[in-house]
């Protein structure tokens, strides 16, 4: 191969090069664009990475299109692995030497030169390009030229789509924490996972934790020589190498994809409002249900799906609700009950517990899963007041009388714990925060600070602190949650002017 003539030289300056970063695809020669091969074809000098054995899957891919007079500049990685004995570690080793190949490459740029920088796939999806990119683009111009990425060719390669509709692909390193993993697999409806290799064993135990490894595929070197196919379960961890990837396809029109078992009722809490409340559990549990049951409201914040039933009903028909969804998961279905805030807290959870304790239902899987609850919410949007011990209390009358709830908010209040006070009032009971105002006054400041939430998390969120003896109750309704301070709750103004209230955790 030529070397570069990088000696000095008499007269004007050269103009600069330019810098081209060429994607190759994933593997097949015949996948590169036109584009490339004319950036190739045009190029004076062609860069591209290698291992200390000095093969380049890059070169190989373009390897017809290399000309005699190319000078080549091959980036040879100090390590593959993390193991270095660098002062700076792996990471202190990878830095030197992208600083160092840049550095060669200026040197070409500077003379006027034309640099292809090989990358395979595309050059700025999980390409060693980019670190090229980052330290050169902005002193030469440079056309980053796309390519295939190992994402479409795995799916061509399994011939079945990643997403559809509105369904969401997430794309990720399997370097990540299992746990993260596994949290991101279980959030999302299609993935792929790249960079595998050493990282297998996690990735497959992040999938079976997520609840995706019967829907798993795995796709090997996508087009090039020595591809395979399969399912993520049946692969050997012992055969897989780095350029592998795992690939969770979309499932609509694919009910291989769907899981299958007996039916089962999870009762799913969404949080105090829409999807940025939902944990990766939820969503899980939200996506893999053939029927949704619920409040009709709650129902609303879910975002539909194909194929996917839903019951909406009024508030007040809990238990009927309860037996409904157990009925349908006796029939193999899988059921979510979905509920608002965290499904313990004043929810659905003990409706649905209630009702499967009976005979006939004693047979029919209930799992719970939480969420955040509106008392959480309230107090986050307000600060910290409910950071020091406190108690929740409903002064719904519905279900209890009211003298149990008066008797409640004595007890809590004589013992000086912050409340979180849920269903306060509604159209039909319009009188119950006057009542507990007027008890907690016999025991309580009338500078107590008050949280007056509506819509936490919604389009008409409202947050406002005032004092228990400025409380109005006409202003509260069922959308609203009312926390009150304890004797050491504390109102702080802020540089920028709003209010924050917290309870500190030292008492006294």
């Amino acid at each position: 191969m030529p070397t570069a003539d990088t000696t000095g030289s008499t007269g004007a300056a050269p103009a600069q090069g330019r810098l081209y970063g060429v994607g190759l695809g994933p593997g097949d020669p015949s996948l590169m664009t036109l584009r490339a091969v004319e950036v190739i074809a045009e190029a004076d000098v062609v860069a591209y990475h290698s291992a200390r054995h000095g093969r380049s899957i890059a070169r190989s891919i373009a390897a017809k299109h290399l000309r005699e007079d190319h000078v080549e500049e091959p980036l040879v990685y100090p390590v593959t692995t993390e193991t270095t004995d660098h002062p700076g570690g792996y990471q202190g080793a990878m830095e030197e030497f992208y600083e160092s190949a840049a550095a060669r490459l200026a040197v070409h740029l500077d003379a006027g030169r034309t640099v292809a920088v090989l990358a395979e796939g595309d050059p700025l999806f999980y390409s060693s390009y980019m670190h090229m990119h980052k330290r050169l683009a902005h002193r030469y111009p440079t056309e980053v030229v796309p390519g295939v990425t190992s994402v479409s060719a795995a799916a061509a390669r399994l011939g079945t789509p990643l997403v559809e509709g509105e369904e969401v692909l997430t794309i990720l390193p399997g370097t990540l924490p299992e746990e993260e993993l596994t949290a991101r697999l279980a959030a999302t409806d299609s993935a792929v996972v790249m960079k595998l290799g050493r990282t297998f064993p996690a990735v497959r135990a992040a999938m079976e934790a997520g609840g995706r490894l019967a829907e798993a595929h795995y796709v090997e070197r996508a087009t090039m020589a020595g591809e395979r196919t399969g399912l993520l379960a049946d692969v050997d961890p012992g055969s897989v190498p780095y350029f592998a990837v795992a690939v969770v396809p979309s499932r609509i029109g694919n009910p291989g994809s769907v899981p299958s078992g007996p039916g089962e009722v999870v009762v799913v809490g969404t949080g105090p409002a829409g999807p940025l409340w939902l944990t990766p559990q939820t969503r899980r549990a939200l996506a893999d249900a053939e029927v949704l049951v619920g409040y009709t409201t709650y129902l609303d914040r879910v975002p539909a799906r194909p194929g996917q039933l839903r019951h909406g009903s009024d508030n007040k028909v809990e238990s009927e609700r309860a037996e409904f969804a157990l009925d349908l998961a006796r029939r193999g279905k899988r059921v979510a009950v979905v509920s608002g805030g965290d499904p313990g807290v004043f929810a659905m959870a003990t409706a649905v517990l209630e009702a499967a304790g009976q005979p006939e239902y004693k047979d029919v899987p209930v799992r719970v899963l939480p969420g955040v609850t509106a008392a959480n919410a309230a107090a986050a949007a307000a600060g910290a007041p409910l950071g020091h011990d406190y108690a929740t209390v409903s002064l719904s009358d519905r279900l209890k009388p009211w003298e149990v709830i008066a008797q409640r908010l004595r007890a809590a209040a004589a013992a000086d714990l912050v409340l979180a006070l849920y269903n306060p009032g509604s159209r039909s009971r319009t009188w119950q925060v006057a009542q507990a105002r007027a008890l907690l006054l016999e025991l309580r400041a009338p500078e107590t600070p008050v949280v007056v939430a509506r819509d936490v998390g919604g389009p008409e969120q409202s947050v406002r602190i005032v004092t228990l003896g400025e409380l109005e109750p006409s202003e509260v309704d069922m959308r609203t949650i009312l926390l009150i301070g304890s004797s050491q709750t504390r109102v702080t103004e802020r540089a920028d002017g709003s209010r924050i209230t917290w309870t500190p955790r030292r008492y006294g």
